[in-house]
């Protein structure tokens, strides 16, 4: 079987599992009346979608074990995360918004279309790496670019992780409600845990090139867009300019995005 043919089967069966997934998830969200369940899949659906690539492509070698490894990592750190913050919570605020918009008696079809089968999709889109990986001819013998690979992927999760770790601690204190948090990996950046995904997903980019698989890495392009555009730094941006006065005058000495020592 061909690379390619291989790809298309792979890609058809885990875009098929996905969907399962998020129509079970949208059918309990109804149910709960609460449609942030499905930010809590977002990390394990990568998990299962490279899982079932690793499994079903055959020819198990290191760099296969490799992916597996990390992608389970920091898609179930942050499935952990996620569950930790949200559950428990209530209805993010974004999703009361869509809520109130639309009128309970059309949001509850609606959701499925602009929530849960959109996020479907985009794991499929963003996985792609992860596909080019695990339907590679190549041998799996690791070379310089996963090394480089493993080099970012470490530098991403640990400004992910801590920085996560970070804000939850600061959060946590009640002295600091109406502050900014400026400490830490929040010196450097104003978003060092949406940094270290996208830097994650450029991680998976370079192993996806390293198996010889190069168009691919449109999904980690696709993932940092989506950070930097729509869901992330750009809706947080605007939020908290309108919550913390503070805010402003962190903009004014810390870098948005990439790590940087603070300006004077």
């Amino acid at each position: 079987m061909t690379s390619q043919k291989l790809m298309i089967i792979l890609f058809s069966q885990a875009a098929l599992i996905i969907l399962v997934f998020v129509t079970l998830l949208w059918i309990w969200s109804i149910f709960i009346k609460n449609v942030s369940i499905v930010d809590i899949f977002w990390g394990l659906g990568f998990v299962f979608v490279n899982a079932f690539y690793v499994f079903m492509s055959g020819n198990l070698n290191i760099r296969k074990i490799l992916i597996l490894i990390l992608v389970s990592i920091w898609g179930l750190r942050l499935t952990i995360y996620l569950a930790a913050r949200n559950i428990g919570k209530g209805e993010d605020f974004r999703y009361k918004k869509f809520r109130k918009n639309y009128g309970p008696k059309r949001y509850w079809w609606f959701s499925f279309f602009q929530t849960f089968l959109l996020q479907g999709a985009l794991i499929m889109v963003v996985s792609l790496p992860l596909l080019g990986i695990n339907s590679s001819t190549s041998n799996g013998t690791l070379n310089v670019l996963d090394y480089m690979g493993i080099v970012v992927w470490l530098i991403g999760f640990t400004f992910e992780a801590v920085g996560d770790f970070q804000l939850t601690r600061f959060k946590r204190n009640f002295k600091n409600k109406g502050k900014v948090l400026n400490t830490g990996f929040w010196k450097y950046t104003r978003h060092p845990n949406y940094f270290g995904d996208s830097a994650v997903w450029w991680a998976y980019a370079i192993l996806s090139i390293a198996a010889g698989s190069y168009w691919q890495i449109v999904g980690s392009i696709v993932m940092t867009f989506l950070i930097l555009k729509i869901s992330g730094v750009s809706l947080l941006e605007k939020t908290l300019k309108e919550s913390k006065p503070q805010y402003r005058d962190y903009i004014e000495k810390t870098n948005s995005f990439f790590p940087w020592f603070p300006k004077k």
